[in-house]
């Protein structure tokens, strides 16, 4: 079994390590499980990045796992992926997590950013108490911004952004902030001009890795959770690769 782990990891580490490319839409983000450290049980940080390449396919570019994420760690990350071959970024997309942010602009400071609209509903619900406040002012920014390529979708993210800035204090303020940080003249080709990158993106790595990851309940140590979210991912990012494109960017 050890043997078999120990072939398993050297294969996974040359998948984490690949060279990359040009990618010019980087998504970031991590998600925490239960892990044993020195005896004690701990939330081990999973950080991944995933991107949108020149070619238009969504690929998975790498993983670690952390104690936190702080800004010496996603800095770490980020560093990484320069280190690999990372070029071209255009655009990120990431929640407003504050050790990501300090990582980001001392990595990657001329590369605009975008808050997540995935992370920004989940977290501006936590924040409305009754179901009907949360219907007006976190449900509906979701359904408009699938069709953020059709005439007037900024339009429709900024009338939606509008409906959250008049909610509930915290949600209110999470509103106006996105609405000052829709990224003029940022936009995926193939979408019409203005469009933000983040109306694509719902987190469609997360719910998988969920559902695997929670029968593990709690990893013996760090390294048996990055195997296993490594091997996940690679399967993702397989399927990715072999699939249909997933936008054509236009010269």
């Amino acid at each position: 079994m050890s043997r078999a782990a120990a072939k398993l990891d050297e294969g996974l580490k040359a998948w984490r390590e690949r060279p990359l490319g040009e990618v010019p839409y980087l998504f970031l983000d991590a998600r925490y499980e239960k892990v044993r450290l020195e005896g004690r049980i701990v939330d081990g940080a999973v950080l991944i990045a995933v991107g949108i390449e020149a070619s238009g396919k969504r690929r998975v570019l790498g993983c670690d796992i952390a104690a936190s994420e702080a800004e010496v760690n996603w800095r770490r990350f980020l560093e990484n992926l320069l280190a690999r071959g990372l070029k071209g970024v255009k655009l990120i997309i990431a929640d407003d997590h504050a050790g990501l942010k300090a990582a980001r602009r001392a990595v990657l400071p001329a590369v605009p950013w975008q808050r997540c609209q995935f992370h920004l509903q989940q977290n501006a619900g936590q924040f409305v108490t009754r179901k009907a406040s949360e219907e007006d002012y976190c449900q509906p920014t979701a359904r408009p911004l699938q069709c953020a390529g059709q005439s007037g979708g900024r339009t429709a993210l900024e009338e939606r952004t509008r409906c959250l800035a008049q909610g509930a204090s915290e949600a209110g303020r999470m509103g106006r902030e996105c609405r000052t940080r829709i990224p003029h003249g940022v936009r995926l080709p193939g979408l019409s001009s203005g469009a933000a990158a983040y109306h694509q993106w719902s987190g469609a790595h997360q719910p998988g890795l969920r559902r695997r990851t929670r029968v593990a309940s709690i990893f013996p140590n760090p390294e048996s959770c990055l195997r296993l979210v490594s091997a996940l991912l690679a399967e993702l990012d397989d399927e990715w690769l072999t699939g249909k494109v997933y936008l054509t960017l236009n010269p």
